[in-house]
This record gives structure tokens, sequence and C-alpha cells, in this order.
């Protein structure tokens, strides 16, 4: 299978002032798809411009007209199925249908504890994880919900007409543990990894290969439990957590050989991030441009 490029644009410029271009220019490259990070603030830009997800990615909608949109990702630490699912009927149809969104259980960050509360521990974050997705893709698909769980509740939730996209839009489930991996395999039209954290400052790149071989495999023995073939989930690599950095995006040739060895591993899909000069994400933008319009018809 032909492997995918997309990309992530950050929310962190005026719509006015680079915002609008961006998106505009991710379609004119043919990635395809375009997500952005659904975070309240992220590391380093906490104490610059940053810009909600959904209107972010409804005005993206208005500007574009083929490209695929999402979140990378949502997570419950400051969302509530009940009016996610709202936000996502709407911008499902402002789109037109091309809406994936990107879910995740959530982390450490400034997420966790900008509602005043405090930080969940891994073990909270999975069990409010494992009623968070099976909840948001009833909503997602039915015209009236009631539910009442340990940590959501809905009472008759409307959510008519409900999406576009039918029966609901596509989830990609960001998971790696075995909880989240299962969650995957039964609601997840996708599955989405960075690699293995713990071999992002002194591992190497033949490990996080390894690790990622390990994840893939966890997910087919997920999908094998409930008789579902891992091979129409969709693997996407949200790149530059892995020991590789990047590395790959300093020429095209770099990259070619990076995403040849993710596509050999079963991976569908890579997501590179949007050049962001003085960042993690500064790259040269020719060099990306170039690397968006050439890499995809090498990588067959």
């Amino acid at each position: 299978m032909k492997l995918r490029l997309s990309t992530v644009i950050l929310p962190h410029r005026r719509w006015n002032e680079g915002g609008r271009a961006a998106w505009q220019r991710a379609e004119e490259l043919g990635f395809h798809t375009a997500y952005t990070y659904d975070h309240l603030s992220w590391r380093s830009f906490r104490d610059g411009p940053w810009f909600g997800a959904v209107p972010t990615l409804t005005a993206a909608a208005a500007v574009t007209r083929h490209m695929r949109l999402g979140t990378l990702v949502t997570s419950p630490n400051f969302r509530h199925p009940v009016t996610l699912a709202k936000d996502l009927i709407s911008l499902d149809d402002v789109s037109d249908g091309r809406i994936t969104l990107g879910i995740g259980a959530g982390g450490t960050g400034f997420d966790a504890t900008a509602l005043g509360q405090e930080p969940w521990t891994p073990r909270e974050r999975a069990d409010r994880f494992g009623e968070f997705v099976p909840l948001l893709d009833r909503l997602l698909s039915e015209d009236s919900v009631s539910y009442v769980g340990d940590f959501y509740s809905a009472h008759e939730a409307r959510n008519i007409p409900g999406c576009v996209q039918r029966p609901r839009l596509p989830f990609a489930v960001a998971a790696t543990g075995p909880r989240g991996l299962k969650l995957a395999a039964r609601y997840g039209q996708a599955w989405v990894t960075t690699g293995d954290p713990r071999l992002f400052e002194s591992g190497t790149p033949e490990q996080s290969l390894r690790a990622l071989r390990g994840q893939v495999e966890k997910l087919a023995d997920a999908c094998a439990a409930i008789g579902r073939d891992a091979a129409g989930l969709d693997k996407i690599v949200l790149t530059g957590f892995t020991p590789d950095r990047g590395r790959p995006l300093e020429s095209l040739d770099a990259f070619v050989d990076f995403a040849g060895r993710h596509q050999e591993l079963g991976f569908t899909d890579l997501v590179i991030h949007w050049p962001i000069p003085d960042s993690d994400f500064a790259v040269d933008e020719k060099v990306f441009e170039q690397i968006a319009m050439e890499a995809p018809t090498q990588l067959r």
C-alpha cells in the first residue's frame, strides 16, 4: 500500500498572520490530512499565542476543499464526551465529511491541571479513557443517548442529524498500552503512535524500529482477540518523538529512507510537523516542501 504523508499544524499563529496560509499551503502541497494539537497550551509554547483546535479546524475547513482535517490528539483532560460530540458533528458538517478524530488518554502536561484538578494517575487516565471512547462512539452514532458511568454521564443527549460520515467520523486512537490498544482495536479506524518515549533521549533509531514493531504486533493481537483483521486498521506514526528527532527532515533522501523503514513495519501514514522557526520543529521550509511533493511518489 502507498504510504500517505500528512502534517500537523500547531495553532500558534493568528489566522490572518500566517494561520490561514499554512492550511491552504498544506492542501496545495498534497498532504493527505492536516491535523492540529488539541491542547489548551503545550510545552515551550505555553507563554505564547495558542488557539483552540475546534475553531481552528472549522476555519481550516472553510478555506480548504479536499484535504482531510483532524485532531492529533484530543483527550479527556479537559473534554467531556457530550459537548465534544456536538462540536465534532458540527465540524464534520462544515467540512463536508473530512474530519478524523485523533484521540488519546492524555498526559501530565498543562492540560491535566488547567481546570483546577489534580493530575490523574496513569491508571485513572486509562479508566477515564476506557469510558470516554465508547460513550463518544455512541454519541456520534445515535440520535439520542442516555448513560451513567463512573466518570461521565449523558441524559437524552441529542445529536441530530449526526455525522456526514457514516456511521460516524473515524477515530484514530493513540495508544501503546494493553487497555488503549484494545480500544483502538474495537473502536478505531486508525491507530496512532509516537514510538517508545523511553528511547527519545538515549535510544537509537534501530531500537525505536524494534519497539514500533513490537507495538504493531501487540495491536495485531488486540485485533485478533475480537476477531478483527489488523490489516484493516490504518497505522499512523506522529514523527518527531523518536530518537531520529528532526534528522529525517534534513533532506529528501533522509526522509525517504526513514519513511521506507516504517512502511516495512506496516505503517500506512506518517505525520510531520509544519515548520516553526526557533523551535523543536525548525526545519528548512524548502526541504520540507520538497519532501511533501516528492516523497510520496517514491514510497509505493
